[in-house]
């Protein structure tokens, strides 16, 4: 056992190694590098965005801002882009950044922008005066756009961009009007290099294939073998393999990720490089990435001499900075070289780096630096001239290097990166004599010793501890899940009277019901005991099992409206009492009123308690009602999200609780820091993430904990724009939590609740704020595009309604399940006999009534949530009726006998429109619109109905 123990510690002190290749971290970590650069949130100031064109004042640069409304909603160029393709968007960052990824939407306008961009191209310049345009590993300059006015469109740069102009041509195949929103995604470029010169790359032929080993992204010139002012393949963070022979990306030939110079063909004995940076600097080390295959005749360069200049018009200093490498024949891998510069001064320097073997094969190079002085402005001056014939790029020439000085290998493992110090003394030579290779050796194997000794010492006394805590279970305290979300900071009110952005709002518009538990479970099975009906009553049957349909049987004995069992079919009864005792209806009678109207067949696949997974949330909902297969399917799958550190959770409010947990706002300081966590693109960084964290309580059961597990690997396979994603979880310790998003604008039904339809507020000169018609149509689309995607995964919300949409800047939606937790709508859910806590007013009959859960079911609660959305939230639905009379209502619908009421028709919709809503209410689920439908129709014909 001690000897495995020792192994195990021994692999996380060394190097991995997957397949025979050194596992190493990229000298530019693309994971971390890819937040916003400030369009959306306005850090780029408008006068920082220009365009060659606009059609008016609302439509100028300043207006295209990725999920902005601003203007008319977008940039647009004063004329048709095609054929010419020269209308542009330029944006200018003040400073060079590493771009790696940049998202494009079309003009919206509140539903009235039709406009958008299915193809563009990007150009980008570092100065300003030298424009290059980007292409992909495999030359392509074309880029897919958008597809329709309002989805945001990302698009990984592959190789990524190096500058500090960005421009943005869109395209067209025809004559039309086209606009743009945009936003680009990545972080400053500390390394501030502009330019590298080199020869071009060359072709090595071995006895199997041809090998192309030239800079395929140069984005520079190239003249007579010479490459120069440009960058390429040795600055795109990407780290070539062992094996330079295997391409990271695919469908890219052998040798991609390397750029390699034979020896005899340089006549040099060594590689000339040169590079310009951005301003003077003092320059700590320089990282090459090396392939050493040494029996291809590939090694790694055994010396270097580093020569500085300090300006264009200034003479390169004589004396370099020379070090050693002691060859390596053994080991194959690929190395990255640390060569430190001594804190020499700069804004150029010139490296010859002299062969051990016929080929050099780099990958990266990087710079560790500092600007000298204080200015922070970008030189825009040219970094290389063309070479003028005749004009020597080496210095004089130097005698043979010696053993001055030494180079390190560096160890990828240790988690070393560019923004860490140098030690100065870290960068001796790796083995001068066998002494020095002795002392070493010994250093090595005491502090493994060492670290051996305090990793036992800490594992026996975790053991103990978790031995002794074991003994004594508890239940956890709020005040001991606060400890672990760290120490509670400044609240933020969003539950009552004021949202997140302190905007006030007015109390409840609908009287609530007060309810003390929030739990919301599938409908079972009643405690009661029931008459068996005849064989031939097929629909009793099917209804009599749940415990709503018992409740509609045996709770009623005066009609309402029409609505009520005849008098001879049920005894009078208390509606007030919801105890288990009830007269028991003649069967008989119940079959022969239910028998009449017998629904048709239903096609539509639908999942009742034997055929869903019912996810229990730490809330007390059941979040989705999951296929099993779905489930089966995923039971042998890893979670896809990483795990968090949960002391990075900053408590903010406590949003919730339910049965078997509770829910938290809490906030996350710079996101983009964490590689484990999913965040949002349009987090700026520096700016803090809200977020939502469900908490399962420790004492929760085991069935419970089991749920818990399967919600976070279904939740972490939802990626849509409308759904709210699974950002991290905590599962390896108790609480078991999962972060989420929030949005920064509360849940929709709040929020529209606080505002004034646009021509009402103007009439009324109200102070509310307001929100148009078409904004209101833009909201619901978002919700039937999230609803599209959920039922093309053939998944079922169940509890969809404005409480559980929650809106973000520009009036982003996204669906979530955090409505029931919450007290303030614990009046929209209704406890049928102690059992189930149901939002019957959302639900369709069949759901009510047989515990018949389908996506035909959904359509039924959408209908009723853009019913709310017209409306604004003012009203409850059905709140004439009360809860009894809701349930009794389905038997209705049942019935089909023309009794059933519907919502009426909200002031401000269409009759057209409401005819759309009143097909979600149909009696057959079959002859339900689809999501797909509903998402097309408000997406192309309700806003052409006002």
């Amino acid at each position: 056992m001690l000897s495995s123990f020792l192994l195990f510690v021994l692999a996380l002190l060394f190097p991995a190694r997957v397949g025979g290749e050194e596992v190493e971290e990229p000298h530019f970590d693309l994971a971390l590098c890819r937040y916003a650069l400030g369009m959306q949130d306005q850090t780029i100031l408008d006068e920082d965005i220009t365009s060659s064109s606009a059609w008016s004042d609302s439509t100028e640069a300043k207006h295209s801002r990725l999920d902005s409304s601003d203007g008319d909603g977008a940039w647009c160029p004063a004329g048709p882009v095609f054929p010419y393709n020269t209308e542009f968007l330029q944006i200018d960052l003040r400073r060079l950044h590493f771009i790696t990824l940049v998202g494009t939407q079309g003009r919206h306008a509140g539903g009235h922008g039709k406009e958008f961009a299915r193809t563009y191209q990007l150009k980008y310049s570092r100065d300003g005066v030298k424009w290059m345009n980007w292409k992909d590993r495999w030359g392509n300059e074309v880029i897919a756009g958008n597809e329709n006015t309002q989805e945001v469109v990302l698009k990984d740069l592959g190789p990524p961009i190096i500058a500090r102009y960005v421009r943005f041509y869109p395209m067209a195949d025809r004559v039309m009007s086209v606009c743009l929103r945009v936003e680009l995604y990545g972080c400053v470029w500390k390394d501030g290099l502009q330019a590298y010169t080199s020869p071009i790359g060359q072709i090595m032929k071995l006895p199997s294939e041809t090998i192309n080993l030239n800079d395929s992204t140069y984005d520079g010139f190239t003249v007579s073998m010479l490459q120069y002012g440009g960058l390429g393949q040795l600055t795109d963070g990407v780290l070539g393999a062992d094996n330079f022979m295997h391409m990271k990306e695919q469908r890219v030939w052998p040798g991609y990720d390397y750029v390699g110079w034979r020896n005899d063909s340089l006549g040099k004995g060594f590689l000339e490089m040169e590079f310009a940076f951005d301003q003077l600097r003092e320059f700590t080390y320089i990282k090459v990435h090396c392939n050493n295959i040494h029996t291809h005749g590939v090694q790694a360069f055994r010396h270097v001499d580093c020569f500085f200049r300090r300006g264009i018009h200034l003479p390169w200093e004589t004396d370099p900075v020379g070090f050693s490498l002691v060859l390596d024949t053994r080991d194959p891998s690929a190395r990255t070289i640390t060569v430190p510069l001594q804190g020499r001064n700069g804004r150029f320097l010139r490296c010859h780096f002299y062969f051990s073997d016929t080929w050099l094969l780099f990958s990266e190079i990087s710079f560790l630096s500092d600007v000298v002085g204080a200015s922070d402005v970008t030189e825009t001056t040219q970094w290389f001239p063309r070479p003028t014939r005749g004009e020597r790029l080496d210095p004089p020439r130097m005698e043979e290097p010696g053993s001055t000085g030494g180079i390190e290998l560096e160890d990828h493992a240790s988690g070393s990166n560019l923004t860490s110090d140098l030690d100065p003394k870290a960068n001796l030579p790796i083995a001068k004599d066998e002494s020095s290779n002795t002392s070493i050796l010994i250093g090595c194997l005491a502090l493994i010793i060492l670290l051996l000794l305090v990793v036992i010492f800490l594992i026996l006394w975790r053991q103990y501890w978790r031995n002794l805590l074991g003994k004594a279970q508890r239940r956890m305290s709020e005040e001991d899940l606060t400890v672990h979300l760290s120490v509670p900071g400044d609240t933020i009110v969003i539950n009552n009277t004021q949202n997140s952005l302190g905007h006030v709002r007015p109390s409840n518009r609908y009287e609530r019901i007060s309810c003390g538990e929030t739990e919301y479970q599938e409908p079972s099975r009643a405690r009661m005991k029931l008459p068996e009906l005849p064989t031939g009553s097929e629909n009793s049957a099917l209804l009599l099992p749940n415990p709503a349909y018992r409740l509609l049987l045996s709770a009623y004995s005066q009609p309402m409206g029409g609505l009520g069992w005849p008098q001879d079919q049920a005894k009078p009864i208390n509606t007030q009492v919801r105890g288990p005792d009830y007269t028991e209806p003649d069967p008989l009678k119940l079959a022969a009123a239910a028998a009449p109207p017998v629904p048709p067949p239903n096609n539509v696949p639908h999942y009742a308690e034997a055929d869903i997974i019912n996810l229990q949330g730490v809330t007390g909902n059941n979040t989705y009602a999951v296929p099993a297969l779905a489930i089966d399917a995923l039971s042998g799958k890893d979670i896809a999200v990483g795990e968090f550190p949960r002391a990075r959770l900053r408590f903010k409010e406590k949003l919730g609780e339910g049965q078997f947990g509770e829910v938290h706002l809490c906030e996350i300081d710079n996101p983009q820091d964490l590689p484990g966590l999913e965040f949002p693109f349009n987090i700026r960084k520096g700016r803090p993430l809200m977020v939502a964290v469900k908490i399962l309580r420790s004492d929760a059961t085991k069935n419970a904990r089991n749920d818990f597990l399967k919600e976070v690997k279904v939740m972490s396979r939802l990626k849509d724009p409308n759904i709210i994603q699974l950002l991290g979880v905590c599962v390896r310790d108790d609480p078991l939590c999962m972060i989420t998003e929030y949005m920064e604008n509360g849940d929709l039904n709040q929020f529209l609740s606080s505002h004034e339809l646009e021509d009402k507020a103007r009439d009324a000169a109200s102070d509310a704020q307001s929100i148009s018609y078409p904004n209101l149509i833009h909201v619901a689309t978002q919700i039937a595009s999230g609803m599209t995607y959920l039922a093309s995964l053939n998944f079922v919300h169940r509890d969809l309604a404005t409480r559980n949409c929650l809106v973000g800047e520009n009036y982003t939606i996204k669906i979530a399940d955090f409505g029931m937790s919450r007290n303030l709508y614990s009046g929209d859910y209704y406890r049928i006999q102690g059992r189930a806590v149901l939002p019957i007013r959302w639900m369709a009959w069949e759901c009510i009534l047989m515990g018949k859960f389908t996506m035909a079911s959904d359509v039924w609660a959408f209908g009723v949530t853009l019913w709310e959305i017209l409306m604004l939230c003012k009203e409850q639905p059905y709140s004439q009726l009360t809860d009894e009379n809701v349930i009794e209502n389905a038997g209705e619908f049942f019935r089909d006998q023309g009794k059933q009421i519907y919502l009426t028709r909200p002031p401000v919709c269409p009759q057209m429109l409401y005819d759309v809503i009143q097909r979600c209410w149909c009696r057959d689920s079959k002859d339900r619109p689809s999501f797909q439908h509903l998402y097309r129709f408000l997406t192309e014909d309700a806003l052409n109905m006002v």
